[in-house]
């Protein structure tokens, strides 16, 4: 019997859906995962979807593609060449020696502006609490880190939204944009505010106000922008 062959289109239809098969691509063959628990829902931990290729998903990830081996190949990915030529970019061969570099360095390094920015706002708080001076030179330190990180985790977040969804609008990466872009203006402005005034919490009362304003907005913006980046790494079942 000839070697079933499926475009990436027919493909995608195999999603374990409505009592279809559930198909994933591996270095071009297909695989079926029907009778693993793991993929009974169609998605495996949540996270990788069925009917895809998945060759940069399970190079990425912490097992390696031997797990393929419990289940019946049962066919190869038929791709169109003039496609296949368009997918690549100058980073691809990067890409294929180190393979975490396709997803990871954005989810890795937007921990820290996370931590940064909470931070500031914590350790500014403890400050309006109890008066320490040590705990409003803690939160300008954060804050100092929140600003330096924040632009790397953009440019991280720029090329991982190209690579991986080809620059397509997505909702949620809108919002990402806008509001990392509006919080890095916000917290340049308060580190640049306190660095200038040091003693802006306790001299200038009427402006300390606008200055904690500004510091504790840093965390609904942290918290939309993580959501937002949640569910593009662990999609909302519906």
């Amino acid at each position: 019997m000839p070697e079933m062959e499926l475009s990436l289109e027919e493909l995608a239809e195999k999603d374990g859906k409505e009592g279809r098969p559930v198909y994933i691509a591996y270095a071009g063959r297909i695989y079926d995962v029907s009778r693993s628990n793991l993929w009974k829902t169609g998605t495996h931990m949540r996270r990788h979807p069925s009917g895809k290729d998945l060759t940069v998903d399970i190079s990425a990830a912490p097992h390696g593609p031997e797990v393929l081996e419990r289940y019946p190949q049962v066919g190869v990915v038929r791709r169109n060449p003039s496609s296949a030529n368009e997918e690549k970019t100058f980073l691809e061969p990067l890409f294929k020696k180190l393979p975490f570099l396709r997803r990871h360095p954005h989810p890795m390094s937007v921990h820290f502006p996370i931590v940064f920015m909470l931070s500031a706002a914590f350790f500014t708080l403890l400050y309006l609490i109890t008066g320490r001076p040590s705990y409003d030179t803690t939160a300008f330190h954060c804050l100092t880190g929140g600003v330096i990180f924040t632009p790397i985790v953009i440019l991280t977040g720029f090329t991982t939204w190209m690579v991986n969804y080809a620059g397509r609008p997505l909702h949620p990466v809108n919002v990402k944009i806008t509001l990392s872009i509006l919080m890095l203006t916000v917290s340049l402005a308060a580190l640049i505010w306190r660095d200038t005034v040091p003693g802006v919490l306790t001299n200038l009362e009427g402006a300390r106000y606008i200055y904690l304003l500004l510091v504790f907005s840093l965390v609904p913006m942290v918290l939309v922008i993580g959501w937002n980046g949640a569910k593009l790494t662990f999609p909302i079942e519906r």
